[in-house]
């Protein structure tokens, strides 16, 4: 009995020392740099009986960073054959990707904030440039900063660091994506050799078709288009692979990637984190983008990406809970249905099966505009109502106008509106007059 008592209590010695944890931090943070992700003194996860959960909100900084040789002139050149020439199992590059993630265990939800590479603001110790350089500088406590003081002074829990290799190595290691593309992606820089080749069409991507789906930027949008795809592929991986079944298998799946991720998580707080996500509806996971425009080209010696600070106080009040008045912003008034930009797509390129829609939301008040012919080869079953800017009471307004479809909070709808339709097989159907082929997967 007292051999069993010592070995018991061994044993879960061993499993709270491992839970607790953090053996994919690449180095421990100065006291200086771990108070940036310790304002919150309040536990994020407790584990009991089952699976480690929730305890609170969580704010989470996740950057996907890139490193090439010609960034360090002194580092020694690499030979490779295929995609990319990069410094190896580096992470102190720019920031490619950026996102603030927040999980909600009181909202039950899953929000995630894209905050495009080429943003200006103002990083500590380096003034207004585009804020990827922050991790380069200083890295995810630099990174972390930056993103705060941008946002309100939000508090950032915690920070997780990947990059290209680990990415296409984690793709893998779930068995690929499905995503339909558009229009065929090709590009080729042979400084960098850089090489896309993707078609058109519905295909299942693995770790290097995924990396140069995220790096496409030649489609007329820059950094933005990047970011819309990065939500479009985030919402296929959510849908396709997220599931209580994965969680036992996240520590072995990023112990494949380990090299190549950084992440002052502990285990306890990702099985947390994971099974919180992946009990999750589709609808719960909410996916919205600084709000801006792009500078023009008499303001700056270089592009921006120039965030609008008042929609910006709306979605981090709605979405984070930051108090508008850190930005500035006043609380809103009634919103006037006709003020809200809705932007009316669709697939078929017949303008009258746009022009009904827009005649219909025309009666309910709203003034939408015609959008692109998006020319997909798999339309959706369901036409999407999309809230570009997180505004679910205005994309409801219009799906009651329209009758139908359903409302996702993304940032990949036109940049120009408030509310993007995105005209399904739903509504072909619904509509009189003749009908074009379907196509649908």
């Amino acid at each position: 009995m007292l051999f069993m008592a010592i070995a018991s209590g061994s044993i879960g010695a061993g499993l709270a020392y491992f839970l607790t944890s953090k053996p994919f931090q690449q180095r421990a943070l100065t006291a200086q740099e771990a108070e940036i992700f310790n304002r919150n003194q309040a536990e994020i996860s407790a584990a009991t009986a089952g699976l480690p959960e929730l305890t609170r909100p969580v704010n989470i900084l996740v950057m996907g960073t890139i490193l090439l040789t010609g960034d360090l002139p002194n580092a020694p050149e690499v030979p490779r054959e295929g995609y990319l020439a990069q410094v190896e199992h580096n992470l102190n590059g720019m920031s490619d990707a950026m996102l603030l993630m927040r999980f909600d265990p009181l909202a039950k939800q899953v929000v995630v904030l894209s905050i495009p590479r080429d943003t200006l603001t103002n990083v500590p110790t380096l003034g207004q440039v585009k804020i990827n350089a922050a991790n380069y500088v200083g890295g995810a406590p630099l990174a972390a900063r930056a993103v705060s003081q941008m946002l309100g002074n939000i508090t950032i829990d915690r920070y997780v660091r990947v990059n290209v290799q680990g990415f296409g190595q984690l793709i893998d290691a779930l068995g690929g994506v499905e995503v339909d593309l558009p229009q065929p992606m090709k590009y080729q820089d042979d400084s960098q050799r850089l090489y896309i080749n993707l078609p058109a069409g519905r295909q299942r991507l693995d770790g290097n078709r995924a990396i140069q789906y995220m790096r496409f930027r030649q489609d007329g949008m820059g950094d933005i288009g990047r970011v819309q795809r990065q939500q479009q592929f985030l919402r296929a991986l959510i849908s396709q692979k997220l599931s209580l079944s994965l969680i036992p298998r996240l520590p072995d799946i990023l112990a494949v990637v380990q090299q190549n991720l950084d992440t002052n998580l502990s285990v306890e707080e990702l099985l947390a984190l994971g099974a919180f996500a992946a009990r999750a509806q589709r609808q719960q996971f909410k996916l919205v983008m600084v709000p801006g425009r792009f500078s023009e080209p008499w303001e700056y010696s270089l592009s921006y990406w120039l965030p609008d600070t008042q929609r910006l106080a709306v979605v981090m009040d709605q979405y984070f809970g930051v108090p508008r008045h850190r930005f500035g912003a006043v609380e809103p008034g009634t919103s006037d249905a006709a003020g809200v930009r809705v932007v009316v797509q669709d697939w078929t390129g017949q303008a009258p099966f746009r022009q009904r829609a827009i005649a219909r939301l025309q009666q309910a008040g709203l003034t939408p505009i015609a959008g692109d012919h998006l020319g997909q080869p798999t339309p959706p079953k369901v036409t999407q109502i999309v809230a570009q800017n997180g505004d679910v009471a205005s994309a409801e307004r219009v799906r009651a106008a329209l009758g139908m479809g359903e409302v996702v909070v993304e940032s990949t709808g036109d940049l120009d509106s408030d509310v993007t339709v995105r005209l399904g097989l739903d509504w072909q159907r619904a509509v009189p007059g003749p009908k074009p082929e379907l196509q649908s997967s």
